[in-house]
């Protein structure tokens, strides 16, 4: 089974159809059966537009405009003739123009959705509301993930994911994808609580790997944080054993261009 995330940061970047291009481009050649992206965006102003049959609306969700960037994805690997089962749940206000939400695509059909209100706040125009999607297959439930910094005052990690282990099913396999904000290397904060609350990181487990950077040098949300040269605060994560033969960082202007102010990754496990 092969996992993809990647924070978009979507309608944000420059000559975003270009990158939506791309990114469709390759995802013909990855094949992923799991992506889940973060930051996915739609215009608030914009009009209504028809998802299609493939799309399951989140708990949560509204309607899908006509420049929503999981949608334009959508349609340009349906193009391809690679489809997607999909679903998108807005969690807030974006740069005060956009509904900034998650996304899923699954080659599999989903059976049911998840929407997990992590956050303290339920406010959607407070950039530190946190929603997390699930989706369940009949492989597992997958989760895409954008969380909160470590030393939030008002929102910090550890609250956001206690609040998430009390919700998350109890019944299936549990892969958790996505932009954690907490960096790897620090001890004592994100990445040890996770693997301390039963999760194995899958870029610790890979037989083959490679540094697994996902964001270098300064970037949005991280401006007032201490600049390191690189930082691992994407990663993929299983609840279950699982045995993973490769973790490779992607859409990093090495292995493909670069689409976002995060680099993606590419996890492949084995049945």
């Amino acid at each position: 089974m092969k996992l993809l995330t990647l924070n978009t940061h979507s309608l944000e970047e420059s000559d975003t159809p270009a990158k939506q291009r791309i990114f469709a481009r390759e995802i013909l050649k990855l094949q992923p059966d799991i992506i889940a992206l973060q930051e996915v965006n739609q215009t608030m102003t914009a009009a209504p537009s028809q998802p299609g049959p493939d799309y399951t609306p989140a708990q949560h969700a509204i309607p899908v405009k006509a420049d929503n960037h999981a949608l334009a994805l959508i349609r340009l690997l349906e193009q391809d003739g690679l489809s997607y089962h999909w679903s998108w749940l807005p969690a807030k206000v974006g740069y005060d123009k956009y509904d900034e939400g998650l996304a899923l695509f699954s080659r599999k059909p989903i059976l049911e959705t998840a929407d997990f209100l992590v956050s303290r706040t339920c406010d959607y125009h407070n950039y530190r509301t946190r929603r997390l999607l699930g989706i369940r297959t009949e492989d597992g439930w997958f989760f895409s993930v954008h969380m909160s910094w470590w030393s939030d005052e008002q929102e910090p990690f550890a609250a956001q994911w206690q609040s998430f282990l009390k919700q998350l099913p109890q019944d299936a396999p549990v892969y958790l994808l996505g932009d954690f904000n907490g960096d790897a290397a620090c001890k004592g904060e994100t990445h040890d609580l996770v693997t301390a609350s039963g999760f194995a990181d899958t870029w610790e487990l890979a037989r083959h790997k490679d540094a697994g950077w996902t964001v270098c040098g300064v970037i949005d949300g991280w401006r007032d944080q201490e600049n390191v040269p690189a930082r691992r605060i994407d990663q993929i994560w299983s609840r279950q054993p699982v045995n993973v033969s490769s973790s490779q960082v992607v859409f990093n202007g090495e292995t493909q261009p670069v689409i976002s102010d995060h680099f993606g990754i590419l996890v492949q496990t084995e049945d």
